[in-house]
């Protein structure tokens, strides 16, 4: 299994878009996610250069109620 780091904001917001999140709004640097039928809303920060940690794509991925096997196959 491919390791959740050095993944770019753009392309992990994108992501979650394909699997059916929404795009609600961008709040300076930080892109907020939510999908009907779902309790949580995802924020993602969109930080120029930098990925998005390992902690925080763990934690997105389970609030998404997603499987990490699931998220890498969108994200390709």
């Amino acid at each position: 299994m491919m390791d959740l780091h050095n993944f770019k904001p753009e392309r992990v917001v994108r992501t979650f878009v394909r699997d059916g999140w929404q795009k609600e709004r961008q709040t300076g640097s930080h892109v907020i996610l939510s999908k009907e039928g779902h309790p949580c809303i995802l924020t993602i920060p969109v930080h120029k250069g930098k990925p998005v940690k390992q902690g925080l794509m763990r934690k997105l991925i389970e609030m998404a109620g997603m499987k990490v096997d699931r998220f890498l196959s969108l994200y390709k």
